[in-house]
Parts: structure tokens; C-alpha cells; sequence
């Protein structure tokens, strides 16, 4: 008799058990983890190469104007430092006159044209450096000109004025720096937040539908009848609920990994304290907050009596777990603080705010305890109205009729 009994109450390790090996050998799950891997490599892989590439350009310049050609020589050649720029080549193209220039652009045979302003060469016949391009010249390169121009005309004037540079520019230079102490540029934690809201939601989603989806094919086939006989319905859904949470755990621990990994190898390798401070934060909130988010779809399993009703039952958590997505990610300022707090949405909002500097220590620590207290509540909740609802069959059950279910309740006692 004992042994019958801790059977029973041992049951949802058996569920939880099945739920992890049937999930684990899906081929639709293993295809969508591994899609989901490569758009995270590739996304590493892409931002690794944009920092690391080097734009190469052709720049005309018209015989006899050596004041431009003394500035692209200089920047090709790196002579300046504060000009100098690992991303930019630059490749001097020498033509006899204006018009030359002019059908070099036209096909492509150079890039830009730089002149110094002289009426015989100007690109544009005024007084004044001219960068031309057949269409817009690229920032990058404009830039480095800009440069290359500014303290070439500027070292001219010094020594006219019969000064040097370093005693013209002295004490010119301006530091940049953060009071809070930070060093995450805000654009990073823009894009950490994009990459957090849709780890959630694809998460939540995914792993929300593969419960529903379980509950319902048990209940389609009158399978759950005859496990009712030997599960308490209490357990069979502790069960569901600790196996999938297992599997959405190790789904997030193993994609926030092959993040970091990317990351230093990137530019961002700086921020990579940071980063996985973040990252551990949000595999904590998602772990906590998605024992809610099983229970929510277990019942809106239960709620229907055949698949096709899945789409409607689901559809409120489909629209909540959206709006979570959509919103998270782009909340700032006083939204963002209040948002960190407010289950779901704190499982994207309080790590975001935690990379980017704006949470005290024991914020994340209180936002943490009203995520339990949610999900406690929400799986009390959830509990009753799928004991309520799953052994009823004929077509779609509300709520309330599932809150007022006796039947399942007496049979998962």
C-alpha cells in the first residue's frame, strides 16, 4: 500500500519524465531550436564582419591640384592619426581635368572626386573643397576627408601664423564619459531588449502550444480518462508544467550560451560582464514566469474539445504574450520602470534595465518576488479551472464553467 502510494504522489515525476523525452525527439522542436541557433550565429557572424570589414574607394584627383592630392595621399597613407581610419582605404586616382573626373564617376571607375576649390578643377565652380560623388559620396569616406581637409587647411594656417598644430589644438581635446558608471552604449541595450522580448515570446509561444497541444490530444482521444484512473489530475498537470519548464529552461540556458560565445567574439566583447549578468537574470525571470505561462496554456488546452478549438482558446495568451513582445522592447524611461515590475512583461524589462544600468541591486530581487507571487497565484488558478475542464467534452468550455467543473475536480482529488 505504500508503495501504490508514493506511486501516486511520485506520478508527476513519470509525467514531467515523458513530457521532457517527447519534447526533446520532436523534430519540429529540434528544427525550430537549431533555425533558431543559426539566426543567432548569423546575427553574430554579421555584426563580427561589419566591424571588422574595410571599405575601399578610388578618389580622383585633377592633375595640377595638389593641395587635394596632398590631402587624399595623407589619408590614404594614414600620415594623420586623427584622420586615420582601419575601415577606410583610400586609392588615388590621378586624371587630367575636371571632366575626366567627371566620366570617371560616370562609370565607376572612381568613386569620388576631391577638389580644393581652384575654379579650374571645382567639381562645382565655387570656392571651397568639394567631395563629388556620382551620387551621394559614403559617410564613411566623406568623413575621413572631412578630417584629412580640416587639419590640413588648419596646419597651413599655423604655420602662417607661424604656430604649430599641437600649440594651435592644445588643450582642445574633449573626454566622453558616463556618471552612472555604465558602459553599455544605449543602442546595445535597444538591441538587447529586441533579442530578450523575442526569446521570450518565441519561447513562451512555442513551448506553450507544444502544452496545449498535449492536453488536448489526451483529452481528444479519451486517453486522459483512463490516466485520471491512476493520476490525480493535480499531478498530471504539476507533470506537464515541470517538464516543459525544464525543457524551456534548457532551450534558453543553451541559446543565451551560443550568444555570449558570439559576442566576444565581436566588438562587444567589453560589455560581456554585462551581458551575461543580463542573461542570467532573464533565464531566471523566463524560468519563474513560464511555470504562469504553462499553466495559462495547459488550461486553454483543457478548454477544448478539439484541436480545431485551440486557436480560439489560446488566442487571449497568444494576444497577451504579443503585446509583451511589442511593448517590452521598445518601453524606455518611466514605461520601462513600471514595466519591470508588472508580470510578464518584467521578465524582458527588469534584465534590460539591469544592462543598462538603471536598477538599483534590489530591484531585480523585488520584481522577482511579484513574478513568484503571480505565478503562484496564476497556477492556483489555472489548476482548479483545468481539473474543471478537462473531463468535459462536446464542445468548447468557458471559464466559468470550468471554475464551476465538479466532475474533474472529484476524479483529481
Amino acid at each position: 500500500m505504500s508503495e501504490k502510494g508514493d506511486g501516486v504522489r511520485n506520478a508527476w515525476m513519470v509525467v514531467a519524465t515523458r513530457e521532457i523525452v517527447v519534447r526533446a525527439l520532436n523534430k519540429g522542436f529540434l528544427i525550430g531550436l537549431a533555425v533558431t541557433i543559426a539566426m543567432i550565429g548569423g546575427l553574430v557572424g554579421f555584426t563580427s564582419y561589419m566591424d571588422s570589414r574595410t571599405q575601399s574607394f578610388d578618389v580622383a584627383v585633377v592633375a595640377g591640384d595638389e593641395s587635394a592630392a596632398t590631402a587624399l595621399e595623407s589619408a590614404a597613407d594614414g600620415r594623420d592619426a586623427a584622420a586615420s581610419d582601419d575601415r577606410v582605404e583610400l586609392t588615388v586616382v590621378r586624371v587630367d581635368d575636371a571632366a575626366a573626373a567627371r566620366a570617371a564617376l560616370e562609370d565607376e571607375t572612381a568613386d569620388a572626386w576631391l577638389s580644393s576649390g581652384a575654379d579650374a578643377t571645382s567639381a562645382t565652380g565655387t570656392d571651397g573643397w568639394t567631395l563629388s560623388g556620382w551620387r551621394e559620396p559614403d559617410t564613411d569616406l566623406a568623413a575621413l576627408i572631412e578630417t584629412t581637409v580640416r587639419d590640413q587647411v588648419l596646419a597651413g594656417r599655423a604655420a602662417d601664423a607661424g604656430t604649430s598644430m599641437n600649440d594651435l589644438t592644445a588643450g582642445s581635446e574633449v573626454e566622453t564619459g558616463r556618471l552612472d558608471g555604465n558602459p553599455v552604449d544605449p543602442q546595445v541595450v535597444f538591441v538587447a531588449g529586441f533579442v530578450l522580448a523575442f526569446l521570450f515570446f518565441m519561447g513562451a509561444v512555442g513551448s506553450g502550444a507544444m502544452i496545449a497541444g498535449s492536453v488536448i490530444e489526451e483529452k481528444q482521444s479519451r486517453l486522459v480518462e483512463i490516466i485520471a484512473t491512476a493520476v490525480p489530475l493535480r499531478q498530471l498537470l504539476a507533470g506537464k508544467i515541470i517538464g516543459s519548464s525544464a525543457i524551456a529552461l534548457g532551450q534558453n540556458l543553451l541559446l543565451a550560451a551560443v550568444g555570449l560565445i558570439g559576442v566576444s567574439f565581436t566588438g562587444l566583447s567589453a560589455i560581456l560582464p554585462a551581458m551575461t549578468a543580463t542573461m542570467l537574470w532573464f533565464v531566471v525571470f523566463f524560468t519563474v514566469g513560464f511555470v504562469a505561462v504553462a499553466a495559462l496554456y495547459a488550461v486553454a488546452g483543457s478548454l477544448a474539445s478539439r484541436t480545431e478549438d485551440l486557436q480560439y482558446t489560446t488566442s487571449p495568451l497568444m494576444m497577451l504574450l504579443m503585446a509583451v513582445y511589442i511593448v517590452t522592447f521598445s518601453a524606455d524611461g518611466v514605461l520601462e520602470r513600471v514595466l519591470s515590475y508588472i508580470p510578464p512583461a518584467s521578465i524582458v524589462s527588469m534584465p534590460v534595465r539591469v544592462l543598462n544600468g538603471d536598477a538599483l541591486w534590489w530591484e531585480p530581487l523585488v520584481s522577482l518576488l511579484v513574478l513568484v507571487a503571480a505565478t503562484f497565484g496564476a497556477v492556483l488558478l489555472s489548476e482548479r479551472a483545468y481539473r474543471g475542464a478537462l473531463m468535459q467534452t462536446g464542445g468548447r468550455v468557458t471559464w466559468r464553467t470550468a471554475m464551476a467543473g465538479e466532475r474533474g475536480t472529484t476524479l483529481g482529488a
